[in-house]
């Protein structure tokens, strides 16, 4: 095997939006580094980490129906009942919500939890608290999709953080989506909730690392109950 193919074969792509990041770290790195030798080692190791921010790997997502699969990577932080945001127009009732928090050294990339029709894309401006917090959900800055599956609606909130400063969605309304496909991307740390029907009973717990595209939340043709919020040792 050549070393290009070697090359290909390990090196990750890097998504379109991090491109004009990447140039100007790699920029800003030529010129400084012109003068000083020293900021040129700092900056390089800078536009490498520009370049793994933005990476968007490959996933291989289970295409079995009812599935709600991980929308990003990351650290499941919360599990349980909540009212929905009301500007997704799901209703005032609890529904079930996990919460992945996504910290500056993960992949930001959001992928669609399940298949179907895009019939709500609504964003919200706000605050940038850690979005670990609780009131993160309500007083962040955030985007919400709805996705109209065969199963029922679901929720999926991109919600900026205390470094995030830029929401991006794909999509938009009539548009649809297969569970795994990329929708957004939220830059530099971030949190994603996902709202199910009353009674889903979650595959995760709290703690558990998620992969986008990848990790199963939930079946939502399994029979309802009380989810496990449980702690990963």
């Amino acid at each position: 095997m050549s070393l290009f193919d070697t090359i290909k074969r390990t090196a990750v792509p890097i998504h379109r939006e991090g491109w004009p990041f990447l140039a100007i770290a790699a920029a800003v790195t030529l010129v400084l580094g012109w003068f000083w030798s020293f900021i040129f080692w700092v900056g390089l190791i800078l536009t490498a980490w520009v370049a793994y921010f933005f990476r968007d790997p490959k996933r291989v997502t289970p295409v079995v129906p009812g599935l709600v699969i991980a929308p990003a990577d990351g650290i499941v932080c919360m599990i349980g009942p909540t009212t929905p945001p009301v500007e997704l127009n799901l209703g005032t009732e609890p529904m079930m919500r996990i919460c992945t928090f996504m910290n500056v050294f993960n992949c930001h990339v959001n992928r669609a939890p399940v298949t179907g029709p895009v019939t709500r894309v609504a964003y919200r401006a706000g605050k940038f608290l850690n979005a670990e917090l609780e009131k993160a959900s309500d007083d962040n800055e955030r985007n919400g999709v709805v996705i109209d599956s065969p199963e029922g609606r679901i929720g999926v909130v991109q919600i900026a953080g205390l470094v995030a400063r830029r929401i991006v969605c794909f999509v938009n309304e009539g548009e649809s989506l297969q569970a795994g496909e990329r929708f957004g991307l939220i830059r530099f740390g971030s949190r994603l909730d996902v709202y199910l029907p009353a009674g889903t009973a979650p595959r995760v717990a709290i703690g558990q690392t998620m992969v986008a595209g990848e990790t199963v939340l939930a079946d939502l043709t399994a029979p309802a109950g009380t989810a496990p919020v449980t702690r990963v040792a």
